[in-house]
C-alpha cells in the first residue's frame, strides 16, 4: 500500500495544508469543552449575563474557524484522494496498453477492469478516511487525554480502564472481517466476469434458449459475492454498538464518580462537564481508529492487486539500440521458429521456416488448431518466438521499436473489431491523417462502398459498441479498408474473408491484388478456393509446416494439402 502512497508526493503542498488544517480543527474542538467549564464556573454560576454573552460569542467564533477548517480540509483531502485515483487509473491504462498477449493472457480483462475501477475507488475512500480521520483521531485522543487529566486525575483512569476493550473489540473485528475482504475483490472479479460473458455472447446464449442456465449462473456468483458482503456487515454492525456500550458505561462512571468528587468539593461542575466532553472526544476518536482498522486491510488488498498490475513488466518491450535494416521494403522471414504459450507443455509452433517477398502472396491454410492465426500474431509481435527469428527486411522483430514494426503492417484479425463511433472514424483508425478520398477508396477496394452509400449518412453513420449494427460481413469489410486506409508494406489477412459470399470474395481480392501489387500479402484461410492463385502456400499440420509450395506442387506432393482440397473441391474441380 504504501508504493500507491508513494504518488502522493506531487500532492505534498495539499498534504501540508490538510495538516495544517486538521490541527486547527482539533485545536479548536479540544479547546470549546474549556471555554464551556469556564461560562460554567465563571457565568451560570455568578449569573454574569456579560460573561456569557461575550465567552459565548467567543465559542461561536472558535466553532467558526473549526468548521472552516474542516471543510477545507476535506475539500483537499477529496482533490487529493480523486488525483491520486486518476492516477492510478492513467497508470493501469498505460501499463495495460504495453503488455503483451501473454500478460493478458494472465490477467484476463474482468480482473483488469475490476481494478481499474472497484480497487481504486477502494483506494480512494480509505485515502479520504487517512487523511481527514486518521491524522485527527490520534491528535484529537492524545490531546483529549492530556486536558481531561488536567481537569482531574483520578477520573483519567476511568479512561484508561476501557482501553483493553476497545483493544479486544478491534483485535477480534479485524480477525474475522480481513479475510473476508480480500475474498470480496475476488469475487466481484467472477461477477464481472460472467457479466461480461453473457453480454459479449447474448446471441449465442438466445439461440440456444440458455437464458436461465445464464440467470442461475450470474445469481450464484452474485449470490456469493452478496453472501460475503452479509458476513462483513454483520461483524462491523456490532461494532458501533459495542463501542456505544463502553462509551455510556463511561459517561456514566464518569458521572458517578464525578458526582461523588463534587459532593467531596474535590471537583467543580464545570470541570465534570469539560472532562464528559473530552471523554466523549476521546472515545469518537477511538471508533474512527477502530473503523481505519477494518478499512485499511481492504485498502490494502485492492492496493495489492493494482501493484500487482503496475509492477507486471511487459515481456515484449523495445531494446535501446535499433539496428539498421537491411535493403527491402516488406520481406518477412520466418528461420526456424518455435514458440510456446505462457504454460502450455507442447509448443504451438515446431521449427517454422518460410520467406514472404514483396509483390506476392503467400497464403497459410491447415486444420482447426494448426497454428495459422499464432503464427500471424507473430509478425506484429503480439507474442515473442520462444526460439528462431522473425525477420522484416533482415531484421529481427524483437530489435525493432514496436511502434515502428506495427507501422509497416496492415493487421486484419480473424475476428473484425470495430469502435464505437462514425465509419470515418473507424477506417481512419489505420491512418489518422487519411483524406475522404482516401477513406473512399479503400471502401471501394473492400467492397465496402455499396452498403455505405445505403446508408443514410454514410461514411458518418454511427456505429454501435463492436459494430453490432452491421453484418459479419460488413464488419469484415470495414476491417479490410481500416488495413487498406493504412498503405501498409506488409498485408496480414487473418481467416477475414470467411464471412464474405464468393461473387463478394472474388470482386475484393481483384480490387486488392491491384491496390497491394507492390507489398508483402500474407493471407490466413480456411477455404481452398480463397488460396488456389498464391504465389506460395504454406500448408501447417499440428504446428508444424506439412509442405510449402504452389496450389499445383502441394496437390502432388502433400497429402495434408490434398485431404483438405478434396474435402472443399469435387475431382473435376480439382483437376
Amino acid at each position: 500500500m504504501l508504493k500507491v502512497y508513494r504518488r502522493l508526493k506531487k500532492y505534498s503542498l495539499h498534504l501540508v495544508g490538510i495538516v495544517i488544517l486538521v490541527f486547527l480543527q482539533v485545536i479548536s474542538d479540544l479547546y470549546l469543552p474549556t471555554v464551556m467549564s469556564d461560562i460554567i464556573n465563571g457565568g451560570i454560576m455568578k449569573a454574569d449575563v456579560g460573561y456569557i454573552t461575550r465567552q459565548g460569542i467567543f465559542m461561536l467564533l472558535i466553532s467558526g474557524l473549526g468548521a472552516a477548517c474542516a471543510v477545507a480540509a476535506s475539500f483537499l483531502s477529496a482533490k487529493v484522494s480523486l488525483g491520486l485515483g486518476r492516477g492510478l487509473r492513467n497508470s493501469i491504462f498505460e501499463r495495460v496498453e504495453s503488455f503483451s498477449m501473454s500478460e493478458f493472457d494472465k490477467f484476463g480483462s474482468s480482473t483488469l477492469v475490476t481494478r481499474t475501477t472497484n480497487d481504486i475507488v477502494q483506494i480512494q475512500s480509505v485515502t479520504v478516511m487517512l487523511l481527514m480521520m486518521v491524522l485527527r483521531a490520534p491528535i484529537m485522543c492524545v490531546g483529549g487525554v492530556m486536558l481531561a487529566y488536567s481537569k482531574d486525575q483520578k477520573l483519567t483512569l476511568l479512561l484508561l480502564a476501557v482501553l483493553p476493550f476497545v483493544a479486544v473489540i478491534i483485535a477480534l473485528v479485524a480477525k474475522f472481517v480481513v479475510p473476508l475482504f480480500r475474498q470480496v475483490q475476488k469475487k466481484i472479479d467472477r461477477v464481472n466476469l460472467v457479466l461480461s460473458e453473457n453480454l459479449k455472447g447474448i446471441r449465442v446464449i438466445r439461440a440456444f434458449n440458455r437464458e436461465e442456465h445464464e440467470k442461475k449462473r450470474f445469481d450464484a456468483a452474485n449470490s456469493d459475492l452478496t453472501n460475503t458482503y452479509i458476513k462483513v456487515n454483520r461483524i462491523l454492525a456490532l461494532l458501533t454498538p459495542l463501542m456505544m456500550i463502553l462509551m455510556n458505561v463511561l459517561m456514566l462512571g464518569i458521572l458517578w464518580f464525578g458526582s461523588i468528587r463534587i459532593d467531596a468539593g474535590d471537583m467543580d461542575l464545570g470541570a465534570l462537564v469539560a472532562f464528559l466532553q473530552y471523554a466523549m472526544q476521546i472515545m469518537f476518536s477511538l471508533i474512527i481508529m477502530t473503523m481505519m482498522f477494518i478499512m485499511i486491510p481492504r485498502a490494502q488488498a485492492a492496493a495489492d492487486r493494482v501493484n500487482e498490475v503496475l509492477e507486471t513488466e511487459p515481456t515484449v518491450h523495445d531494446l535501446t539500440e535499433t539496428p539498421t535494416a537491411s535493403s527491402g521494403r516488406g520481406n518477412v522471414e520466418f528461420d526456424h521458429v518455435t514458440f510456446r504459450y505462457l504454460g502450455a507443455e507442447e509448443p504451438a509452433l515446431r521449427d517454422i521456416s518460410f520467406h514472404a517477398r514483396p509483390g506476392e502472396t503467400t497464403a497459410i491454410i491447415g486444420g482447426t488448431g494448426s497454428g495459422k492465426s499464432t503464427l500471424v500474431n507473430l509478425i506484429p509481435r503480439f507474442y515473442d518466438v520462444e526460439k528462431g527469428h522473425v525477420l522484416i527486411d533482415g531484421v529481427d522483430v524483437r530489435e525493432m521499436p514496436q511502434e515502428q514494426l506495427r507501422a509497416k503492417i496492415g493487421f486484419v484479425p480473424q475476428k473484425a473489431v470495430l469502435f464505437t463511433g462514425s465509419i470515418a472514424d473507424n477506417l481512419r483508425y489505420g491512418r489518422a491523417d487519411a483524406d475522404e478520398s482516401e477513406i473512399s477508396h479503400a471502401a471501394e477496394v473492400a467492397q465496402a462502398d455499396g452498403f455505405i452509400s445505403e446508408t443514410a449518412e454514410g461514411f458518418e453513420t454511427v456505429l454501435s459498441e463492436g459494430g453490432l449494427n452491421l453484418s459479419g460481413g460488413q464488419k469484415q469489410r470495414l476491417a479490410i479498408a481500416r488495413a487498406i486506409v493504412r498503405k501498409p508494406e506488409i498485408y496480414v489477412f487473418d481467416d477475414s474473408f470467411s464471412a464474405l459470399d464468393f461473387k463478394t470474395d472474388a470482386k475484393l481480392r481483384a480490387a486488392l491484388q491491384k491496390e497491394t501489387g507492390d507489398a508483402t500479402v500474407i493471407i490466413v484461410a480456411q477455404r481452398v478456393g480463397s488460396v488456389m492463385n498464391a504465389d506460395r502456400i504454406i500448408v501447417l499440420d499440428d504446428g508444424a509446416v506439412a509442405g510449402i509450395g504452389t496450389h499445383r506442387e502441394l496437390l502432388d506432393t502433400c497429402e495434408v494439402y490434398r485431404e483438405i482440397v478434396s474435402s472443399q473441391l469435387s475431382q473435376e474441380e480439382m483437376a
